[in-house]
């Protein structure tokens, strides 16, 4: 008798949907629906780990104009009893309640730890992990603080051009890093294998995509990619094993 395939858990990071001009965008939004419609097939759960969209700051009754047709997308996964977490990264300025109360969408900030299908899991967009990066951690516990989320909910609109142009700035600062991104985040994988038991690290954040060994058996690295170079790659644990896919 042929086993019975387990549902699997999907994956994503760094779509920063907003970003680009409106061809690109509209890829992204046409294999996000394909990718969506695979999940309603064959999975259970969807884990985005951060810099979903470009920015996002939200208020006691304002959001951002712009991602209605991402928001569908969203509630249409939930109305098929799929689990969804947004893991905040760093263009994640600020999850309020809307994701939670209006979509159905758990969101979380940091990293946690999961059991998923008999293997543990460290999921984290990456931002702020490890040595280095001060300036970040800094920023990151002023901008969430609810006393200066306060003030800038005064004027949403102000609010919501500098979060704009923090997100552009946050880019360029990644490119002149990239290489320390990348060995922060892996060395930072290692020293977790060296205190605890883990299967998979998985994050995002620099944009490298790729699944590396650790020194420490069965631990493995991976990063998920981004969607901002006309690739679309998700990660997709199905039957105990992880795969790196792209649409």
């Amino acid at each position: 008798m042929k086993t019975r395939d387990m549902p699997a858990t999907f994956f994503i990071s760094d779509i920063h949907i907003g970003l680009q001009d409106e061809k690109e965008e509209q890829l992204k939004f046409e294999n996000l629906e394909r990718l969506f419609a695979i999940i309603k097939n064959e999975g259970c759960s969807l884990y985005m780990l951060g810099d979903i969209l470009d920015y996002w700051m939200e208020f006691r009754h304002v959001i951002p104009k712009g991602f209605s047709r991402f928001f569908c997308l969203l509630s249409d996964l939930v109305r098929h009893n799929i689990e969804i977490v947004y893991v905040a990264g760093n263009h994640d300025f600020y999850l309020g309640r809307y994701f939670d109360d209006e979509l159905g969408v758990k969101t979380m900030y940091g990293m946690h730890e999961k059991l998923i299908d008999g293997r543990k899991f460290l999921v984290a967009h990456g931002d702020g992990l490890g040595k280095g990066d001060i300036g970040y951690k800094l920023f990151a516990r002023v901008v969430r603080n609810r006393f200066n989320l306060s003030l800038l909910g005064f004027h949403p609109d102000l609010a919501i051009s500098i979060m704009k142009g923090l997100s552009r700035f946050s880019r360029e600062h990644k490119k002149v890093d990239r290489v320390f991104e990348t060995d922060r985040l892996l060395n930072f994988a290692e020293s977790l294998a060296a205190e605890k038991e883990f299967d998979y690290f998985v994050c995002g954040h620099n944009h490298v995509q790729g699944i590396k060994d650790l020194s420490v058996t069965p631990s493995r690295y991976v990063n998920l990619g981004s969607w901002i170079d006309g690739r679309f790659p998700y990660g997709c644990l199905k039957n105990g094993v992880f795969q790196l896919n792209e649409l």
